[in-house]
């Protein structure tokens, strides 16, 4: 949706045709149901946009003629190493080689191939069509044009990409994700706070921040300047980051307690999971609305 949105042909490929035919029905409705709102990306009409999607089964047909190719079969290295192979053997000195590997290095995922220049990870955020950021983590031998022209056909999507200028377990996202939930379990497990309260702290508190600015600018902005932050705070972070504890274990106990505290507003079945991301959905297009608008003045 978003290639198409950017006003490119998409192929669509998977082993299972029933795989591409429910996705190009969900496509359709979703688009429709965006337009209807005044909300889907770009400036062609839906039906414009998805004249340029269409499905295929043979992973030849698939890539003839491509300029970009993006992974995202299931989050398993070996699967997604025989994929790449496959592809190796079978595309040009041209296209762009991307997986969505949310976690996988780029060593692990391409090495050996021959095409080892045109690769890399372009991991988009849950869900892309409303999260623009997409990070770029290049292989140690990627080609600085690979991540160029990536980076270019990324901004002109709509998306936001970050260069990872070299790889590292988790990239950036996840790394800075983890470190969120690692210290929200401890705080949770060792009873400092609810975990109701601990998901107001980020909802009502910093996340309300981090939805515009991150912790740097946050940093810069709270006192005359980054350097009169470090100043002033640099002895009270240290402090407090020596008593971080230990990595959590994420016990059974502790994950039964944070399940039920979340089950009180979100039930588990797949009824109230699917309304509740449907919601967030929802806010977080509107989000991105107010962000776009901000931007512009």
């Amino acid at each position: 949706m978003l290639f198409a949105s950017g006003g490119f042909k998409v192929k669509l490929y998977d082993i299972e045709q029933q795989q591409v035919t429910n996705a190009l029905e969900t496509i359709r409705k979703e688009m429709k149901i965006l337009e209807q709102s005044d909300s889907l990306r770009g400036s062609l009409s839906s039906e414009e946009q998805l004249s340029l999607i269409s499905g295929c089964s043979n992973i030849q047909a698939a890539v003839e003629g491509a300029g970009h190719i993006q992974e995202c079969i299931p989050e398993n290295l070996e699967l997604k190493k025989k994929i790449f192979a496959q592809l190796d053997q079978i595309v040009d000195d041209k296209v762009v080689l991307s997986s969505s590997t949310s976690c996988l290095l780029p060593s692990k995922l391409f090495a050996g191939l021959a095409h080892v220049k045109q690769c890399l990870v372009v991991h988009p955020v849950n869900p892309p069509y409303y999260v623009p950021l997409v990070e770029l983590v290049p292989h140690p031998e990627t080609a600085p044009a690979t991540m160029d022209r990536t980076y270019a056909l990324m901004r002109k999507i709509g998306q936001s990409p970050v260069r990872i200028m070299k790889e590292i377990d988790g990239f950036a996202l996840n790394r800075l994700q983890y470190a969120i939930i690692g210290e929200a379990w401890r705080l949770v497990e060792e009873g400092i706070v609810s975990p109701s309260d601990l998901d107001l702290v980020m909802s009502d508190g910093l996340g309300m921040r981090y939805a515009f600015i991150g912790p740097l600018e946050t940093m810069h902005l709270n006192a005359e300047g980054m350097l009169n932050y470090c100043d002033r705070y640099r002895e009270g972070m240290k402090r407090v980051l020596k008593t971080f504890g230990p990595i959590p274990d994420f016990s059974r106990a502790t994950t039964e307690k944070v399940n039920q505290a979340m089950c009180v507003n979100v039930p588990d079945d797949p009824e109230h999971l699917g309304a509740r991301r449907q919601w967030r959905d929802e806010c977080l297009l509107r989000l991105a609305k107010l962000k776009r608008q901000m931007q512009s003045q």
